[in-house]
């Protein structure tokens, strides 16, 4: 299980985020909607403690999720990343493997086959040289997938997966994440699309700096709670 508490974050005077708690049960792939500047990245910050929180605690199966960042794989938007930095895809997936190996050893014949399996399932082992900033954006999202798969973490957070990628990358995604899903794998998803997309989550969590709703895709995506986020209800439909 892991559990959020009156999660509350300020930044220069002003709240961020507003006492949020949930709890999600493993195996669970979850989607974290809300309008811009709602606090959908800062909550994952603050429960990665990348950024401080004002109240609140994370745990995952009831210890401090600060405590087993070997667990958790984060996984940041795409703009976020220098692209220029020059390194293989190779390598970058192969980061995933450094809180096990340690920083300055060698890695194991175990983890370089952790990484080629990792870039097999995500369909680039044949761009396991080329230098990431050559990839496409739905490339580039796959490599960071794939690094995430090598960490072999519990908990994987994705900001944002979907911008920016096609819609083969986006298949392959929903693919892994359902297979993770099997493993008893924890993900968290922010996402921008109120489409179709949102039938692939087993439950959403609709932020405005609060929590608005959480639960199935039913019961959250409402004209209330829509309005309530956004400030007007698009006219959505769910069937």
């Amino acid at each position: 299980m892991l559990e959020v508490e009156n999660l509350s974050v300020r930044y220069r005077g002003n709240e961020a985020l507003e006492k949020v708690s949930f709890a999600i049960a493993t195996g669970q792939l979850v989607g974290v909607i809300g309008p811009n500047g709602a606090g959908k990245s800062t909550m994952l910050k603050a429960m990665l403690g990348l950024v401080a929180n004002s109240t609140g605690w994370v745990k995952f199966c009831g210890k401090p999720l600060k405590q087993q960042r070997g667990k958790v794989a984060y996984i940041p938007q795409r703009s976020h990343i220098d692209w220029d930095y020059p390194t293989t895809v190779w390598n970058v997936v192969m980061m995933g493997r450094t809180l096990k190996t340690g920083l300055f050893r060698g890695y194991s014949r175990q983890s370089k086959e952790l990484v080629e399996a990792a870039l097999e399932r995500v369909g680039i082992w044949n761009l396991r040289d080329r230098q990431i900033g050559q990839l496409s954006g739905g490339q580039q999202q796959r490599v960071f997938l794939a690094r995430a798969l090598a960490q072999e973490a519990d908990i994987l957070f994705f900001d944002e997966p979907f911008t920016g990628v096609d819609i083969k990358t986006e298949e392959i995604i929903f693919e892994i994440f359902s297979k993770l899903k099997l493993e008893n794998k924890t993900l968290l998803v922010i996402s921008h699309d109120l489409g179709d997309t949102l039938r692939h989550y087993d439950q959403l969590i609709l932020l405005n700096k609060y929590l608005v709703a959480l639960g199935s895709r039913e019961e959250v995506i409402t004209p209330g709670n829509i309005q309530k986020a956004y400030g007007h209800n698009f006219g959505l439909a769910i069937s």
